[in-house]
């Protein structure tokens, strides 16, 4: 621990990269679904340089526009329809049908007027999700990824070191309309702002599809220990040497400086139990596993989340920032509510001066009653006193009417 003199804060501790893992879910061809990792020195390099070729892979799928697979009851369909199904409104009289189709897969979508099928493209965008981005994955890797090939970043920041997100384009994917593949980093504790272990606990075994197919190979008892997130003895892995050890580190080697204690006897029960179900020869090859079952679980509850979200919504919460502004658009998406443009400048700051931040306040409740009491003033009002005790009044206001419009 070395100590700064004059300050008020130390370093005490050092972080260091050793391996690093990632899934590729492609949704229209399981195939290309995928996990690798990698455990040395240059693991963050190695993992700039995936996410490139990845980001070239991508390009070249895209680029591709596979022909429409039309057939004769899309054909009916795509005749009697009344409305586009893009932006669900009904077709004017003079309107231009189109048959939007999947370039991907040439599968036919639906009927869509030319404004919407010229608009509706596929994105470009390629979702990188990690859990508590902001407040420490992102602090390891964004040097490389904004250095180690050609491509301007966009930050979404907090501060100086914490981000929201960040957005790597790969200049060298550029196509002939200047578009290129964007890398956009996202938290995805931002929407789901939980511990990964408790939110793989709410999944039922059936919805571990990810990992159910990374593990097909497993017996069901096998398969049951790797369903919950597993422990590392992070503050004992001091040095690479370490990881060649061969056995499984004692109880107190899991002490944690930001919990203050070990884990309980049951956990590290279960980590010895997963150490020798699975051969597991080295402390490197726990890490491995270990690494491998947090990437799995939490593409697992990003996905069954976006299957929700998509279900419910009809919008895909991996092409957002955080969770409110998905709602914002959910609400928009579902009242159809059309703003109106406040261009006077005296309603703007009428709007703008009703705005309360929270309260904050030391105050001594003071209140008299006038009535009943041996105090009773015949020749004031009759007054009573009710105390309330009420619950999620932020969530009532968050329901009540707002104004969107005829100011």
């Amino acid at each position: 621990m070395d100590k700064e003199p004059a300050s008020s804060t130390y370093t005490y501790q050092h972080h260091n990269v050793f391996s690093i893992g990632y899934y590729v879910y492609c949704s229209y061809d399981d195939s290309l679904s995928g996990y690798r990792f990698r455990r040395d020195n240059n693991c963050i390099s190695w993992f700039a340089d995936e996410l490139k070729n990845l980001a070239h892979s991508v390009q070249s799928v895209i680029s591709t526009n596979v022909p429409m697979d039309f057939t004769q009851d899309d054909w009916r369909k795509f005749n009697n329809a009344t409305h586009c199904h893009v932006c669900e409104k009904p077709f004017a009289k003079d309107d231009t049908r189109a048959r939007d189709h999947c370039h991907l897969t040439g599968r036919y979508r639906g009927p869509a007027n030319s404004n919407c099928n010229l608009n509706y493209k596929e994105s470009r965008c390629i979702p990188v999700v990690f859990h508590n981005l902001t407040g420490y994955d992102a602090h390891f890797i964004i040097k490389e990824i904004a250095t180690t090939y050609e491509g301007h970043v966009d930050i979404l920041p907090i501060t100086k070191e914490k981000y929201i997100s960040f957005t790597k384009h790969v200049d060298d994917t550029i196509d002939d309309k200047k578009n290129c593949i964007q890398l956009r980093f996202i938290d995805s504790y931002r929407f789901l702002a939980s511990s990964l272990d408790k939110l793989s606990s709410f999944l039922n075994k059936d919805k571990l599809r990810v990992l159910r197919r990374e593990f097909s190979h497993l017996s069901e008892e096998n398969f049951n220990l790797l369903t919950r997130k597993g422990v590392f003895p992070y503050e004992y892995i001091d040095c690479s040497e370490k990881l060649n050890e061969s056995s499984l580190p004692p109880r107190e080697s899991f002490y944690s400086l930001l919990t203050d204690g070990t884990v309980s006897e049951s956990v590290y029960a279960h980590a010895v139990n997963v150490w020798q179900r699975f051969s597991i020869q080295t402390l490197g090859e726990y890490s491995d596993l270990y690494l491998k079952t947090d990437v799995l679980l939490l593409a697992d509850v990003f996905e069954n989340f976006r299957d929700s979200c998509i279900a419910s919504y009809g919008l895909d919460p991996a092409y957002y920032y955080t969770l409110p502004g998905f709602t914002w658009d959910a609400m928009l998406k579902h009242t159809g509510v059309k703003f109106e443009l406040l261009t006077d400048i005296d309603m703007v700051m009428f709007v703008e001066r009703g705005k309360r931040g929270g309260l904050s306040q030391c105050s001594n409740r003071n209140a008299r009653a006038n009535k009943y009491m041996p105090s009773y003033d015949q020749s004031k009002p009759s007054s009573y006193l009710m105390y309330y005790d009420v619950n999620n009044l932020y969530g009532w206001a968050m329901c009540q009417p707002l104004l969107y419009a005829d100011f």
